[in-house]
């Protein structure tokens, strides 16, 4: 029988995680696929363990939650290890830097700044605060230090409030609503007459449309998440219909699948809307 590891009777928290990531990466008698992993490689699951995260929130479903956390919490110590062992960071250091960003950016709880200020106030006064560190770190122009490593859409929100910040930005919509208009008929043109500059065209139509979300206060990332859960909510309606007919979609013709679209649609708008659906 294998000796008992000692590890199985290490009470549960963060000091037993840190013990079985190093485990796992141990030279001699870790996991080889762990072992052989780097911060790029790693990096994809952080983002995908990210956006899990946020999947379980928008379902609303706790359970999961609880699963997912954990996983992005695994992430955070895989890297924290890696940085151990070449001896550039490990944990404490990590959380101790950020203890101390939050501490420096919320004088109001920490210090002695006032806390009669409202949200949109202490929103300012935060994005000073970065603005001041940026400064210190050699940033200098307004959109240094945007992660080139975001998600466009999301990338895109970022470079607009920057630039908003000091002052490059339309006073309400309605000239935004313009811009997209006017980037539509570019890209109109662009497909119609030549193909050389489509890219580009559509391109610009998403940042226009990234700024009118922005204006009007939407998420553009949450808009389409939702545009996405609903198109597989109703197309799995449609297969489901066409079952029970007997027949797939592929079976079916576009103006058929098209029409029980539509009724789906109006059956949704005849009920309530139900928490975590993500429409």
């Amino acid at each position: 029988m294998a000796d008992h590891d000692p590890v199985h009777d290490m009470p549960d928290g963060t000091s037993k995680l840190i013990e079985v990531m190093r485990r796992l990466r141990d030279s001699e008698t870790g996991c080889p696929w762990d072992i052989e992993q780097d911060f790029a490689s790693i990096a994809p699951y952080t983002i995908e363990e990210a956006y899990e995260v946020a999947d379980a929130i928008e379902r609303e479903s706790w359970d999961d939650l609880e699963g997912e956390l954990g996983d992005l919490l695994l992430q955070v110590v895989y890297h924290c290890q890696m940085g151990s062992e070449e001896e550039r960071f490990d944990l404490a250091s990590v959380t101790r830097r950020i203890c101390a960003k939050m501490i420096a950016r919320h004088p109001h709880v920490f210090g002695s700044d006032s806390r009669d200020k409202s949200a949109s106030e202490q929103s300012r006064d935060w994005e000073t605060a970065k603005a001041a560190e940026r400064t210190a770190l050699g940033e200098t122009r307004t959109l240094d230090g945007v992660a080139l490593g975001l998600p466009a859409l999301l990338r895109a929100m970022k470079l607009q409030k920057r630039l908003a910040a000091v002052g490059f930005d339309w006073e309400d919509s309605r000239p935004v609503l313009d811009k997209v208009a006017e980037e539509i008929a570019e890209l109109n043109v662009a497909f119609s007459v030549t193909n050389d500059s489509i890219d580009e065209e559509f391109g610009d139509l998403l940042f226009s449309l990234v700024n009118l979300a922005r204006h009007w206060g939407i998420d553009p990332e949450a808009a389409l998440r939702h545009a996405n859960a609903k198109v597989e909510r109703r197309f799995a309606s449609v297969e489901d219909r066409l079952a029970a007919t007997g027949r797939l979609p592929a079976e079916a013709t576009l103006a058929e699948m098209d029409g029980i679209w539509e009724a789906i649609k109006q059956d949704e708008k005849a009920q309530p809307t139900q928490p975590g659906r993500g429409t």
